[in-house]
């Protein structure tokens, strides 16, 4: 079997995996208990949370560590919309047509139950978020604006920078979620200028189960998992030792190696999307040519059921991943697919191919060797 699908999870490093066992044995005490064992637990969590610090160019007490990126997603958005509704009654919350769903069904429950404005931002057919449209949608009760720093479906990266920079301007808090981003982007929250930021270990070789929330100070933000004062009272709950130290240890590892892994993976990917284009009719690349997560590719494919594309790959010995998703039945196309206006019969047939540093060029060519037929019998099922 073939992995493609490194946007989806990657393996844990065995690098990380060393550092993590000794706080499931030997040092496993809780970081809040005042006994040596709890000592050695809080000095783990101290030393993890200033290696994220230093990478991200940021305080340490700005870093809270959660469970995964949809947590500290959620955080974000709920903590802020709260504390900004409490600060000076702003209700009105920006984001893009294109977010992660950890995202957009936040958003959706704060309108429904809590009152909230929500104004979804246009994409253009690339999926990226001009500043332009940003900054013409902010108002005075603006409360926060999310964007991603990178596409999960689609691989287009926003000009975090310019928005961060407008949000600023306007004193409006901007939260961006860097989950798919980490891999391969600076994470430098100074340069970026983001006042919140999302991130998840097990997309850069870290394990499943931790997360971070960079909070940059100052910012009002109310807790939404409450109990004992963990996390600077951001964040209750008893800290996870050895998935924060693994979580340090990866981020680690991908801020030293970033260019390296980054050489490895595009020239496969560049192959791939000349491949698929050249050689697949009805065949279209999704998100921006150039302005893409290096490891990233994703298609669509007119006329195919992407689900059904997946079964048929996945017997073939090849793990992929679609913006397809079935509801009550039926097969529609994502809510990315829609934001960057394409037609339902090429939405459907949506496919993403995502690399790592597992992958070999015998991968790739094995993988494109297959590829059109299977495409060809998609089509040919999907119409029969």
């Amino acid at each position: 079997m073939i992995y493609l699908d490194y946007s989806a999870t990657t393996p844990v490093d065995a690098r990380v995996l060393d550092a993590m066992k000794p706080y499931f044995s030997d040092s496993f005490g809780n970081p809040s208990s005042v006994h040596r064992y709890g000592q050695q637990a809080e000095a783990a969590v101290d030393a993890a949370r200033e290696t994220v610090a230093r990478i991200l160019n940021c305080r340490p007490d700005e870093i809270i560590f959660t469970s995964c990126g949809s947590e500290s997603d959620n955080l974000a958005i709920r903590g802020a919309a709260y504390a900004m509704r409490e600060k000076n009654g702003a209700r009105w919350i920006l984001a893009s047509r294109a977010e992660h769903p950890a995202v957009t069904k936040t958003l959706l429950q704060l309108e429904k139950y809590d009152g909230f404005q929500i104004e979804w931002l246009d994409v253009n057919e690339q999926g990226m978020v001009t500043p332009e449209v940003v900054s013409r949608a902010i108002c005075e009760e603006t409360a926060l604006v999310s964007v991603m720093y990178a596409n999960n479906e689609i691989g287009t990266i926003n000009p975090i920078r310019d928005i961060a920079e407008i949000c600023r301007a306007r004193q409006i808090l901007f939260h961006t979620d860097a989950v798919q981003a980490a891999a391969y982007l600076s994470l430098d929250v100074q340069e970026l200028g983001v006042d919140m930021m999302s991130l998840g270990a097990h997309k850069f070789y870290g394990p499943k189960g931790v997360g971070v929330l960079y909070v940059r100070k100052g910012t009002p933000l109310v807790p939404h998992l409450t109990g004992g004062g963990q996390e600077f009272g951001l964040r209750a709950g008893t800290q996870n030792v050895p998935y924060i130290v693994g979580f340090a240890e990866a981020l680690r590892l991908t801020h030293e190696e970033r260019e390296q892994r980054a050489a490895h993976v595009q020239p496969l990917r560049d192959k791939i999307i000349g491949t698929v284009l050249e050689t697949i009719p009805n065949s279209r690349l999704t998100g921006d040519m150039n302005i893409r997560l290096p490891h990233h590719a994703s298609f669509v494919f007119k006329g195919v059921d992407g689900n059904l594309l997946l079964t048929l790959l996945d017997a073939a010995g090849f793990a992929c991943s679609s913006g397809s998703a079935c509801k009550t039945g039926n097969p529609e196309p994502s809510e990315v697919m829609n934001a960057i206006g394409l037609e339902r019969e090429w939405g459907l047939g949506s496919l993403r191919v995502t690399l790592g540093m597992g992958t070999t060029a015998e991968d790739v060519e094995s993988f494109l060797a297959v590829l059109p037929g299977i495409v060809e019998r998609a089509r040919l099922l999907n119409h029969g």
